[in-house]
């Protein structure tokens, strides 16, 4: 039996027009899958180190200004400006406000870390009201690329910043310094000083626990490095996304081991004490033969003639009274600055023998 194999039928070709039909169809998706992931992908990242970094820089401009303020009126009464040093800095603060933030402009700080403060509030309203806004979609999208787009501070926040940066700080100087003169913590005050003593210190505890719960919350989050900041929701953002730091951290990592290791010499060096490196060091000098030709008639601490001869032992050199006394008295274990020998007595030129140990 022979069958017959019939050919397949050629498969209906489509419409012309249903490409244009299946593309309107996916069109609106495309826009909204296209939009929300430009939505989802705004999220940016600022250094904490350059947000930190640029606090630091603030406070050496006001330092740096100061300093040259005060060279000004060198010549005037000493102690003068000492009486206005919250007024000072309250006046240099507002200088600089008035000439970065108030005119739209970055502090010092902030412009050498390339920041500039951005409305947050402003941001927020304006992704809530972006998906009902599907006509503005086009400009929405051409105009955010970087995610470092926004408004900057508006009036109030600025006047707001000004207040509690300048005259917060300004009140809380004088405050202070007005309840230390009178001496509110005492306790022979009115007890309404030191009710107003008490409160102050919760007010100042209060703001340092709730300052260091903003550190780790920035710490974690890198927004807001402060509680005005954070109050006001002005975050610092990058002013150019193609723009680097204008400090290295080379620069400032040699300056940070220089301040430690300054500051580890100002605490180590009221510690130590100059007889006793010279008495370690004297073994190990080259200089004997200077030694050996040094007038024995002389002290040799005060390098004068002693008025009230006393005899180190056991090696019987002479020394002032008062300079042995002292030596023995700061150093138990002081070496005589002759031979390097410990003394353990005393003895007055010509007398008995007298122990260091007993008292004057």
């Amino acid at each position: 039996m022979i069958s017959v194999r019939s050919n397949p039928s050629p498969p209906a070709l489509p419409q012309e027009d249903a490409w244009i039909t299946s593309y309107q169809k996916l069109l609106p998706h495309w826009h909204s899958l296209s939009l929300s992931h430009q939505y989802s992908t705004l999220p940016i990242s600022i250094s904490r180190v350059n947000q930190f970094d640029a606090a630091r820089l603030d406070i050496e401009m006001s330092a740096m200004l100061k300093e040259q303020l005060v060279k000004v009126f060198s010549l005037m009464k000493p102690g003068m400006l000492f009486q206005y040093e919250p007024e000072l800095d309250a006046f240099l603060e507002f200088l600089i406000w008035r000439f970065s933030i108030w005119v739209d402009k970055p502090t010092p700080g902030n412009a050498l870390m390339n920041l500039r403060y951005r409305d947050e509030r402003a941001m927020e309203i304006r992704r809530k009201a972006l998906p009902t806004a599907l006509t503005c979609a086009t400009h929405y999208l051409s105009a955010v690329r970087t995610g470092l787009e926004g408004p900057g501070l508006t009036v109030a926040q600025k006047m707001w910043y000004c207040i509690a940066t300048v005259g917060g700080q300004y009140i809380w100087a004088r405050l202070q310094s007005f309840s230390a003169f009178r001496r509110w913590g005492d306790s022979e005050q009115r007890p309404l000083a030191r009710r107003a003593w008490g409160l102050m210190q919760r007010i100042e505890g209060l703001y340092k626990a709730a300052s260091f719960g903003n550190l780790l919350i920035f710490l974690y989050t890198g927004r807001y490095r402060n509680l005005i900041e954070r109050a006001l929701r002005a975050r610092l953002v990058y002013e150019s996304p193609n723009m680097n730091r204008a400090v290295s951290f080379e620069y400032m990592n040699r300056q940070l081991v220089w301040n430690e290791f300054s500051e580890m010499l100002l605490l180590l060096l009221p510690l130590l004490n100059s007889s006793t490196v010279k008495s370690f060091l004297h073994p190990f000098s080259k200089d004997k033969s200077s030694r050996s030709t040094e007038d024995d008639s002389t002290c040799p601490i005060c390098r004068a003639s002693p008025t009230l001869p006393y005899l180190a032992l056991p090696c019987q050199h002479r020394y002032c009274y008062y300079c042995l006394r002292t030596r023995c008295a700061a150093a138990p274990s002081f070496r005589c600055s002759r031979c390097s020998e410990p003394v353990v007595a005393m003895q007055r030129h010509g007398s008995v023998v007298e122990h260091r140990t007993q008292s004057q």
